[in-house]
């Protein structure tokens, strides 16, 4: 488990388990959270690990264990101390790393494993969604016990949930059944679909900068964009990668103002892009 900084990779190993996701706190410089899972998450168990950065690597500021693998984590956006992980199991569980033990709560509702997670950033209301291989979507609010609503649609394993930063209430899911769905929450129903590979879509995610533009990875070793006002075909293709894309992030700088990379990570490679913007 590698985070850079300072142009120097810091690393902290840990023994036993292999990292599935990381997510740097929208609220503490440095602190980052992993999901980690025993024998790639085929068995055994899962681990949350919060981290911190010091002059000599990463420091681990505190850990959970939990009975199946984790497979990807989220932090909360109105609570610098909370985060919810979803594992194999097909829960989903709350976390407060202000507290030695955990979780706080936990989420059965999904029949299999629970591979993606996510915290909206755009809503009043506090809500996540979750991505499972029992092929449905959920939503929740961490301070109710139960889904507020599930979203069927998907023929295959989903393998990825991202909140739009821009659209309330709107969100994406990349699935095996090669498609990339926008959602509507209000309308409880899907609002696009794209048949965006001819393959097993592993990852997607929205640009920062552009409502319209999503980026999506695929076992075809391939990265598309798709701009939503005409999603006949990409506005663009990056070829590269040897193995299959199993995460995209987009991510912006300071530096380079209404600009967006894109971070790749296969077994071939980690890969930095900058993103080509779509015509107004």
């Amino acid at each position: 488990m590698n985070a850079v900084c300072g142009g120097a990779a810091r690393t902290l190993r840990v023994p036993g388990r292999h990292g599935y996701a990381a997510e740097f706190s929208p609220y503490l410089p440095g602190r980052l959270a992993c999901a980690a899972a025993q024998h790639y998450g085929i068995a055994g168990c899962g681990t949350l690990l919060i981290l911190d950065p010091n002059e000599s690597g990463l420091r681990l500021f505190r850990s959970f264990d939990w009975s199946d693998g984790l497979f990807d984590v989220t932090w909360s956006e109105n609570n610098e101390h909370v985060l919810v992980t979803c594992s194999g199991d097909g829960s989903l569980q709350l976390w407060d790393t202000a507290k030695a033990a955990g979780p706080l709560q936990v989420y059965k509702e999904h029949t299999q494993e629970v591979y993606s997670v996510d915290w909206s950033q755009t809503r009043g209301e506090q809500l996540v969604v979750s991505g499972s291989w029992d092929q449905t979507v959920k939503l929740w609010d961490p301070t109710v016990g139960k889904s507020l609503c599930t979203f069927r649609g998907h023929e295959n394993v989903i393998y990825s949930t991202i909140w739009s930063p821009h659209i309330p209430g709107c969100f994406a899911s990349a699935s095996g059944d090669q498609t990339l769905r926008i959602w509507d929450v209000k309308a409880a129903g899907v609002r696009i679909v794209i048949p965006a590979h001819q393959a097993e879509i592993l990852s997607c995610d929205w640009c920062k900068y552009n409502e319209n533009l999503l980026v999506t990875g695929a076992v075809d070793c391939s990265l598309r964009g798709w701009d939503l006002r005409n999603v006949r075909q990409p506005v663009f293709e990056l070829l590269g990668h040897t193995y299959a894309i199993r995460r995209v992030k987009t991510e912006s700088y300071p530096i380079a103002q209404a600009q967006s990379w894109l971070i790749t990570i296969s077994a071939s490679w980690v890969q930095a892009i900058l993103l080509p913007q779509p015509p107004e």
